[in-house]
């Protein structure tokens, strides 16, 4: 039997991430998941691209995870956001977020954001995972059964292995078996909404410019991707639909869903082609009515679920990792236990306030938006008008966004 420091089950993006950081930190890390790390060494494998805020590039930094990248990632230098109708031109006025809107940083402009490809950030997890074998053991496939007594977890992995730890974080996902061993209850939000994903070639450069385009039917929104020598000029794009009419874009043909790209895109980059496979997704919000229990801490989708409106939901379980993980160092640098009660309380103190602050303003936006309602509509566009004439508000805005 093993002593272990601290036990991840999940090696998702949020999972596998807080196991690089804390042995970084010098922690001894089981990291467990049912799958294989999948090596996604091919661009058809995943199309998904995540939007990565500031703060949390700096955490993926710190982690060592950044560095190890394959490929580049593209910074947002810009986004625009207008309120419309498919096939029509934006109503106006919209709002222009810049770079001058958001704080300098080492005295030079920041981005925005970054896009990072999917694949791309699971073969930099998978090679800082592989970094630190000697501190880090990675069981994937494997599946464990987990006794939680008052002072330790008992882990028995069905590989056969056993190990003891104080500590047990659930990032499993949205359907997180320890979260329901513990008797953690959610709430669950239907938005009857699907999402499709696509990436797109387009005609122009789009020099670094997210579009954030509000339809009564859903948002619509393309993010900036690096060139590819096939591709130079390339986004993805993420909308949501209702439910049957995502399901009638989705098995279009390649002209058909071409055109019905067209129509939410207008002229904003050019005459757009979809590139590979595209993937569609039933949307819903979540939140789980505690974080923690004895011996165990949720983190990332385990723990909360948003609506992809606003491009945060990988951002907001970064912030899980932020928090956990400097809560746990403190501790294991003060040889404490890195259970203890009052060590979970003080991580659930510190996300979960502003996590459910997060899910109600993408909630509210998707109910704000996500209609044709002309007293509604009116109001969307005074707001957007407001918050264009005021910097300080828009410096506030992206500040949070980016998570400085």
């Amino acid at each position: 039997m093993r002593q272990l420091d601290i036990c991840i089950n999940g090696a998702g993006p949020v999972g596998a991430t807080l196991a690089c950081r804390l042995a970084t930190a010098g922690l001894r890390v089981l990291l467990i998941d049912h799958a294989p790390l999948p090596g996604m060494e091919h661009p058809s494998l995943d199309g998904r691209a995540y939007a990565i805020a500031e703060g949390s590039r700096r955490m993926l930094e710190a982690a060592g995870i950044w560095k190890n990248l394959p490929g580049p990632s593209q910074p947002i230098r810009s986004i625009t956001v207008t309120d419309g109708r498919p096939g029509r031109s934006a109503s106006r006025p919209g709002l222009l977020l810049g770079q001058e809107d958001a704080p300098e940083i080492d005295g030079a402009p920041s981005p925005l954001g970054w896009m990072i490809e999917a694949r791309n950030l699971r073969l930099a997890l998978n090679r800082t995972l592989a970094a630190h074998e000697g501190r880090l053991i990675v069981a994937a496939p494997d599946t464990a059964r987990f006794s939680f007594r008052d002072d330790h977890v008992h882990i028995a992995r069905a590989s056969g292995a056993t190990h003891v730890a104080p500590l047990v974080v659930a990032a499993e996902g949205r359907r997180s078996p320890l979260r329901k061993q513990a008797g953690i209850m959610i709430t669950r939000l239907p938005y009857n909404q699907c999402g499709l994903i696509s990436i797109i070639h387009h005609e122009r450069p789009h020099e670094g410019r997210a579009l954030e385009h509000f339809l009564p039917e859903g948002p619509f929104a393309r993010l900036p991707l690096p060139a590819t020598d096939a591709h130079p000029h390339r986004s993805a794009i993420v909308w949501a639909e209702a439910t049957r009419r995502a399901e009638r874009f989705h098995a279009l043909d390649e002209a058909g869903f071409a055109h019905a790209i067209m129509q939410r895109l207008g002229d904003d980059v050019g005459a757009a082609t979809p590139v590979g496979r595209r993937w569609i997704y039933p949307l819903s919000a979540q939140y789980a009515q505690r974080y923690v229990a004895p011996r165990l801490a949720l983190a990332g989708d385990s723990a909360h679920g948003l609506h992809p409106i606003a491009g945060q939901g990988l951002n907001v379980g970064f912030r899980d990792v932020v928090a956990l993980s400097d809560l746990l160092e403190a501790r294991f640098a003060q040889g404490g236990d890195l259970g203890a009660s009052d060590l979970l309380m003080r991580y659930q103190r510190r996300v979960r306030p502003g996590n459910m602050l997060m899910m109600a303003a993408c909630d509210g936006l998707e109910r704000l938006f996500g209609n044709d309602n002309p007293i509604l509509r009116m109001g969307r566009d005074f707001g957007l008008d407001a918050m264009s004439r005021l910097p300080g508000l828009r410096r506030a805005f992206v500040r949070k966004a980016m998570g400085v």
